[in-house]
């Protein structure tokens, strides 16, 4: 059995954190959509004013995945919240409890800093995503829709 650690990433990570982020999108068919480089990512993790996260997982000292995530905030709960923004594991380290293990970290992070939510989203088309997430006890929030403003939508309505 591989020893499994998780640590916090840091700035040297920064390159193996795009690899990752490449190959999460190739595996949800939209690597065409990576639009990051190699200093905004820097930047967007590891500056002084950065408020995402990013972990790394290990198996016996080998990178083998991430996760990132952010602070949330419920106005209803008065409370705030982890949002995992993306989360991914190897193919050759999927089913030996690596997910598990990184979504137990991130649970026992937002228990630490008081959130009352952990919360993610998934695609959905991804079942076998699906099924992990119900396996841990998550339920999908079915009664939202999520809306996104990007790109020139968004310009358009800041400038407006």
């Amino acid at each position: 059995m591989k020893t499994i650690t998780i640590r916090e990433a840091c700035i040297e990570d920064a390159p193996l954190i795009l690899q990752f982020i490449i190959d999460l999108a190739i595996y949800e068919k939209a690597q065409h959509e990576v639009k990051t480089s190699l200093a905004e990512l820097k930047e967007g993790l590891f500056s002084k004013h950065s408020t995402a996260h990013a972990l790394i997982c290990l198996a016996d000292d080998k990178p083998i995945g991430f996760a990132v995530y952010f602070y949330s905030f419920s106005t209803w709960l008065g409370k705030n919240g982890l949002y995992l923004e993306d989360l991914y594991v190897s193919p050759d380290h999927r089913n030996l409890g690596v997910g598990k293990a990184i979504l137990k970290h991130l649970a026992n992070l937002a228990i630490e800093k008081g959130c009352e939510r952990f919360e993610w989203s998934v695609l959905d088309w991804n079942q076998p995503a699906i099924d992990f997430y119900r396996s841990v006890g998550a339920k999908p929030q079915d009664e939202w829709i999520k809306y996104r403003l990007s790109g020139e939508r968004l310009k358009e309505l800041a400038l407006s």
